[in-house]
């Protein structure tokens, strides 16, 4: 196994990997799919598709393809001290609008894949469960044409809430439980 990058694929590269695969599913839903999985403490497993969606006709990613470096930068993120989780969504040249649905759906993608790890709401501190609340409803909504500054900077903003509300509940889900079974 060679080296994790530092770095997630581009939404580009994600995109192309996915209509290779034939998955209906947008680049940001799927990786908010699989942060979903690791933050609620589901199985880092190279054959990740078949567990995130649900389908266990899924081919494995081949090693250093696209969606196996999906996989590895993301638990490498989600482990990381030093708060470098990123979330895939198109870059900031891409219309506001464009970027606000992808943020959704990556929200949406997040709560399938935590609810598929069977994430223990039991074990979410008090803001951890508010944090899951919030993506909640940021996945129910739509986005409002616009792209304006303000429009920009307020969607900045959600996306940073989104990131630290993840590393939240992976610390939630994963990390305490972690830590306390290496206390004992």
């Amino acid at each position: 196994m060679s080296e994790v990058p530092n770095q997630l694929p581009t939404y580009a590269e994600i995109a192309a990997a996915s209509r290779g695969w034939d998955l209906a599913i947008e680049p940001a839903e799927l990786h908010g799919a699989l942060c979903g999985w690791l933050a609620a403490g589901g199985e880092d497993v190279a054959a990740w598709p078949a567990r995130v969606l649900a389908d266990d006709e899924l081919p494995t990613p081949a090693a250093d393809s696209d969606l196996d470096t999906l996989r590895r930068v993301s638990v490498a993120q989600l482990e990381d001290r030093s708060f470098a989780f990123e979330l895939l969504l198109p870059d900031t040249t891409a219309p506001t609008v464009e970027r606000a649905d992808a943020l959704l759906d990556w929200c949406r993608g997040f709560l399938g894949g935590f609810g598929l790890a069977g994430g223990n709401e039991s074990a979410l501190s008090e803001e951890g469960g508010e944090a899951l609340q919030d993506l909640a409803r940021l996945a129910q909504a739509s986005p409002e044409d616009g792209d304006d500054e303000e429009d920009q900077d307020a969607l900045v903003e959600i996306e940073e809430y989104v990131r630290v509300a993840v590393l939240l509940l992976h610390g939630d889900c994963v990390m305490g439980p972690r830590h306390r079974k290496r206390l004992n």
